[in-house]
């Protein structure tokens, strides 16, 4: 039998312990999430259904004609665009091709949407300072 508990996560941090900012232990407690003014990012398919559309709208092309160019359904396209549903990468790539964009064209646009959206509301707390490693990651 395992030694370790089956109801915890385990967990992996992103930076090198060096990298962990020290905090002395007079420092004050970190403000509890409920307190904090609720800041919603913006989830992915959001992210990735706006670059969608505006490209789809920048070549006046409409819905049915990018769905028939990629094969997909036209009520999963809007779907899609409106960031209500989780496209595959296959999908997201026939997307992206019928609009005559790569895969990586779609992802870097909607990572430099990512990045405008959270300079504007920036999620760090008071007590982490800003480090060169701040990125992002995604994972599946």
């Amino acid at each position: 039998m395992s030694s370790r508990r089956p109801d915890r996560a385990r967990v992996i941090p992103l930076r090198p312990p060096s990298a962990r900012p020290h905090v002395p232990a007079s420092a004050p407690a970190p403000v509890p999430a409920a307190s904090r003014p609720a800041v919603r990012e913006p989830l992915w398919r959001d992210l990735i259904g706006d670059v969608l559309r505006r490209e789809r709208q920048a070549q006046e092309r409409t819905l049915k004609d990018v769905a028939d160019a990629a094969r997909i359904s036209l009520p999963y396209l809007s779907e899609v665009e409106r960031g209500r549903k989780e496209a595959s990468s296959e999908v997201l790539a026939a997307a992206a091709q019928a609009l005559g964009l790569s895969l990586g064209d779609l992802l870097t646009r909607a990572q430099g949407e990512l990045i405008r959206l959270a300079g504007r509301h920036p999620v760090r707390s008071r007590t982490t300072p800003a480090s060169s490693r701040d990125g992002l990651c995604l994972a599946a």
